[in-house]
Order: structure tokens, then C-alpha cells, then sequence
């Protein structure tokens, strides 16, 4: 692991992995580089690529935003209301926190590739920064937009009760957490032994809470996205529960020429039967830059 200083003053952690054309993995809400599991890492390497995972900020290793932590109250409202509401920082400044971390390593393109808040990320990048993104990959996520791509109804009320408010909490909520946004290949225990290690390298629930504010406070992306001329794969799961399938289908329409892929086994994961078939289709998207 790697600390990198980039323009803003934020401190990101992240590796590196092969050496091949710089990829870019951008994990979601709350998740540390780690999540990005070595075997799916290794997939991408063996495709011919010098893999690049990142603690995004306010997570992981990275830097602490010093901000007012939100209640659960107010991140539920906040999720409900038709318009970005105020936040400390959006998706946005975390995709200008990827792009410096390009500029430390000196790369000045790269395949990006984001799941979840991770998509909406670096479908940022390549909106507020073109000439830096090779091909864009966006898997299980949203344009913002407030109306495609939300939580399932009968999901949202079992949320709030499975915010971890001590690590000891957090093991059980975590898993039990995947367990209602997994698809069909939910396997309880290598989740919980990916908590385990996330819990051992860090626990940070107040910048998962201002993360999430993030996600409120963001504008609308369709517009822009319709400007963006990077090849781009769309991928998500027709059993997701925490982005519904509508996020994916609407980015995918956002976006001229790009591809979009819908898993019937996969839900809110990234489920490994399905990860041959995901980092064929992200080479596939990087091939045509």
C-alpha cells in the first residue's frame, strides 16, 4: 500500500498491480480498496492491464474530511428529497480526488472502471475530465438523476437498523447488509471474512455516514453524460435491490454507443461465477479506446 498527496491536500491510499495500460477500479459507498477482491484484480492483470485500486476519501486509509457527521434521519430524508440537498463535498470532488491521483502516479489516461458510488464517480471523471478517461466502465449504479436506479421500497426500511455503530456491530450488520443486496451467489462466509479484513484495516463510520451525503448532495448527470464519447460498458444485476436495474438502463441511454450488460444472477455484488465474464467485457470496452 501506497499513500499518495494529491492537489487538494487529501492524503489517498492505493496499489498497484501488473503493468500493463493503467485501469483504474473505484469502489462504492463505504468500500475500501480491498473489496476489490486479488482474484478479480488478477483477472484484469492477466488481460494486460497495471491494475490501480484506491481508497476513495473519507474511507479506508485516505483522508478524514472534517465535517459535521449527518444522522440516519437526516441521510433517509436526504435519500427521499427530489433535489441534491447541501453536503460537505459530492461526487464530483471525488472524481477531481481520482484524476489527482493520476496525476501523482503520472499517468494521463486511464480505464476506469466504478461500481456503485465508484460508477458515479468516474462517470464524473469522464464528464469533468475527457482527455484523462480511456474507456469508462460503470457497474451497479446511477446518473442521479432521482427517479431511475433507487432503492427498492421494501428495502428501505431494513437500512437504518443495520448501521454499525461500534465494530463489534459492524461484523453482523455488514454480512446481514449483503445478504439482502446479494444476488443469488451470496456466500455468508467469504463476506464475512471480507469484513474481518475491512474491520482489521479500518472503521469508519462517519465518513461512510458523509459519503452517502454525497451521494444526496450530487447533481443529475444525464445530461452531461450524453457528451461523453469514451467507449463505456454498463453493467448491473436484474436482482438488485440497492440500485434497482433502471439506474443501469438509464446510463446506458444517457450515453450514446455505449454497451449495456444486465446479469440475472447478480445483484448489489459482484458475484465471482460472473467475474470471467465481467472482465471479458470491461477488455472487450478498454479495446475499443
Amino acid at each position: 500500500m501506497t499513500a499518495a498527496t494529491i492537489a487538494n491536500g487529501l492524503t489517498l491510499e492505493y496499489d498497484e498491480h501488473g503493468d500493463g495500460e493503467p485501469l483504474l477500479l473505484v469502489m462504492g459507498l463505504g468500500g475500501q480498496l480491498i473489496a476489490w477482491p486479488l482474484e478479480f484484480v488478477q483477472l484484469l492483470v492477466d488481460q494486460g492491464f497495471r491494475v490501480i485500486r484506491m481508497d476513495n476519501r473519507d474511507i479506508g486509509l485516505s483522508s478524514a474530511i472534517d465535517a459535521p457527521v449527518p444522522t440516519v434521519r437526516q441521510l433517509v430524508l436526504a435519500n427521499l428529497s427530489p433535489r441534491p440537498v447541501k453536503a460537505p463535498y459530492t461526487v464530483d470532488d471525488m472524481a477531481d480526488d481520482a484524476v489527482g491521483l493520476l496525476d501523482h502516479l503520472g499517468i494521463q489516461r486511464a480505464h476506469v472502471v466504478g461500481a456503485s458510488m465508484g460508477g458515479m464517480i468516474v462517470q464524473a471523471m469522464a464528464i469533468r475530465h475527457p482527455s484523462r478517461v480511456a474507456s469508462l466502465t460503470s457497474i451497479m449504479s446511477n446518473t442521479g438523476d432521482r427517479r431511475h436506479g433507487r432503492v427498492k421500497a421494501s428495502l428501505m426500511p431494513k437500512l437504518p437498523a443495520l448501521v454499525a455503530r461500534s465494530r463489534e456491530e459492524a461484523l453482523d450488520r455488514g454480512v446481514e447488509l449483503f445478504r439482502l443486496i446479494s444476488g443469488p451467489h451470496f456466500d455468508a462466509a467469504a463476506v464475512r471474512q471480507l469484513n474481518e479484513e475491512a474491520l482489521a484495516r479500518s472503521f469508519r463510520p462517519d465518513g461512510v455516514a458523509r459519503q452517502t451525503l454525497a451521494i444526496a448532495g450530487s447533481r443529475d448527470r444525464t445530461r452531461d453524460l450524453g457528451k461523453v464519447r469514451a467507449p463505456t460498458l454498463v453493467i448491473h444485476g436484474l436482482v438488485d435491490p440497492l440500485v434497482l436495474p433502471s439506474g443501469g438502463i438509464a446510463t446506458a441511454r444517457a450515453m450514446p454507443g455505449s454497451k449495456l450488460v444486465m446479469y440475472p444472477d447478480m445483484g448489489h455484488d459482484l458475484p465471482q461465477p460472473r467475474w470471467d465474464d465481467i472482465v471479458a467485457e470491461i477488455a472487450r470496452t478498454a479495446g475499443r479506446s
